[in-house]
């Protein structure tokens, strides 16, 4: 565990700086410049998620239960994706003590979990971020707070030798 949490940290600080870092400085200046407009906040919030997105994939595995468990009941693929969405409150609630009789996927190592994922990024920024009329600030903003995101996810599955 120790081993592979440093070697996903290694891997995500190196994306960090070759990719993201630069591209939050060429939002920044770049909105400052062209829009006049500070999207400091908007790009802190797609740092945040990146880094969330590097340990995502592994969070809902915490709970997981044996297979062959004898009261343990097997999820349907959208309660799955839940907890994979919801991921926070899941570790919340282990903290708090409550115990889980799911068997959850080994891990959410695939493209079809990106998907989803990257969906849900989408419609988080799409609250989060949008106002009404609706204009191209808006756009970019969702949407760099859905790469930001969907590049942590990635990072995780290069690292694991998924993609």
């Amino acid at each position: 565990m120790k081993e592979e949490t440093s070697e996903h940290v290694h891997h995500s600080v190196e994306v960090f700086v070759s990719l993201i870092f630069p591209l939050c400085l060429a939002y920044v200046f770049g909105y400052q410049f062209i829009f006049k407009e500070n999207v400091l906040g908007p790009m802190l919030w797609g740092v945040v998620v990146y880094f969330y997105s590097n340990f995502l994939p592994d969070l809902p595995s915490i709970c997981r239960k044996k297979k062959n468990a004898a009261n343990s009941v097997d999820l349907s693929w959208y309660k799955k994706y839940t907890l994979l969405l919801l991921a926070p409150l899941l570790i919340w609630f282990l903290f708090a003590g409550m115990r889980l009789n799911w068997k959850t996927e080994e891990t959410y190592h695939n493209f079809r979990s990106v998907a989803v994922y990257g969906a849900f990024l989408f419609a988080v920024g799409f609250f989060g971020f949008a106002t009404l009329p609706f204009s191209f600030d808006d756009l970019t903003r969702i949407l760099f707070f859905l790469f930001c995101g969907v590049a942590g996810f990635l990072t995780h599955l290069k690292v694991d030798k998924i993609w």
